[in-house]
């Protein structure tokens, strides 16, 4: 099924709510819609957001936990929020943010709805086939601590009823008509918009929503973001087998938060480009089948809410090629294996330094290494939080 394109903006005083959900071009559109914030009031259009991505409130608005280690997510943040898009007053305005998909109850929704305006909101959901979201999603998962490596991930994702574990948000999020039908619940189809991502059209998304929001051509641009790329395998491997550690000692969720996912592995990201030597995440063929069914599944049930569709939904369904996977395990790179591991020194050498009276314990030699990771931890937390 394939619809045209947008021929008509939504209604002048519309709040476009995006929900993403995630790996579906959330951060894309974000970085664009915050660089454009000063422009768009000239066009009739606001981000009420503070930031590029309000996710403590979109967390807070669900009642969901912030990712392993980080804030936790309050009333304050989602109050902020509201007040800000009231602010607005009768003009259009736009928020996004993927983890709204994660609200999982009509009550919460509806709720949810209520307070950005009711009537005024519409609902724009963007969607991307399965077999292109699961690698992502699944490294994504690591960044947060996951452990399980992909194959198995995919074993219980996919083959091991009831599909909840280790991540019960993927099928929250993922299971798309689903996400669609709640939605619909709340505001109605004629104020749901579902977009097919085209990867093979880059700018397409942008263009939507320019069309969405009655803005120029060209007005919303890419923002490059390196901190948004997914890691190579051999990164993903090496963050896999450092959260095994990790969790084997013992150390408390903000210390990874800290040094860990906004240490170590956001300097990787900023400082280490993939090149055509690293190897990628590959899906195995039979889940990259199993995939396209439930794409296909997903496509009808959305197509009977009556919402409406911008692209073609066709792509949800379709089978890529898979790439044979490389005998030899994944190597990472010595320059990137040390931009992680700056990444994390640096975020401890952040923290003040503040002398101790020596103690009186065993040397470093006489100390088990698991014992010294533990140690080193403890102690990395405590200095971070005296910051």
């Amino acid at each position: 099924m394939e619809t045209d394109c947008i021929k008509e903006a939504l209604p002048s005083g519309t709040r476009l709510l995006h929900i993403g959900p995630h790996k579906t071009g959330t951060t894309a559109i974000q970085g664009a819609l915050f660089d454009a914030k000063d422009t768009m009031p000239e066009h009739g259009v606001d981000f009420p957001a503070h930031s590029r991505h309000p996710m403590e409130a979109a967390l807070a608005a669900c009642a969901r936990p912030a990712m392993m280690g980080d804030t936790v997510p309050t009333d304050k943040h989602w109050t902020r929020l509201l007040d800000a898009v009231r602010a607005t007053g009768d003009r259009t305005s736009v928020i996004s943010s993927e983890f709204f998909a994660d609200a999982e109850d009509d009550e919460a929704i509806a709720r949810i709805v209520e307070q950005l305006g009711g009537e005024r909101v519409h609902i724009l959901i963007t969607l991307r086939p399965l077999a292109k979201i699961m690698p992502s999603q699944w490294q994504q998962y690591v960044q947060n601590g996951l452990r399980m490596g992909y194959d198995n991930w995919l074993e219980h994702m996919l083959r091991k009823a009831p599909y909840e574990q280790p991540n019960p948000s993927f099928w929250r999020r993922h299971r798309h008509d689903r996400l669609v039908e709640r939605w619909t619940r709340a505001v109605g189809p004629e104020r749901v918009t579902v977009v097919v991502v085209d990867d093979g059209d880059r700018d397409g998304l942008l263009r939507t929503f320019e069309a969405l929001l009655g803005l120029p051509a060209n007005l919303l641009r890419p923002v490059p973001d390196a901190a948004n790329r997914s890691l190579t395998l051999a990164e993903t491997e090496m963050l896999r087998k450092l959260n095994v550690e990790f969790r084997g000692n013992g150390l408390p969720d903000e210390l990874y938060s800290k040094l860990v996912r906004n240490g170590a592995v956001m300097h990787m990201k900023n400082s280490c480009s993939p090149t055509p030597q690293d190897v990628k995440i590959t899906t195995p063929r039979w889940a990259v089948e199993a995939a396209g069914s439930i794409g296909a599944e997903m496509a009808g049930t959305i197509a009977a809410t009556g919402v409406r569709i911008v692209g073609d939904t066709a792509l949800l369904s379709a089978v890529p090629k898979t790439v044979e996977k490389v005998p030899t395990a994944p190597r990472i790179a010595p320059e990137v294996a040390a931009q992680a591991l700056y990444g994390a020194l640096a975020a401890v050498a952040a923290a003040p330094v503040r002398h101790t009276a020596p103690a009186k314990a065993r040397t470093v030699h006489q100390t088990s290494s698991k014992e010294l990771v533990r140690v080193l931890g403890h102690r990395c937390l405590k200095r971070l939080r005296r910051r």
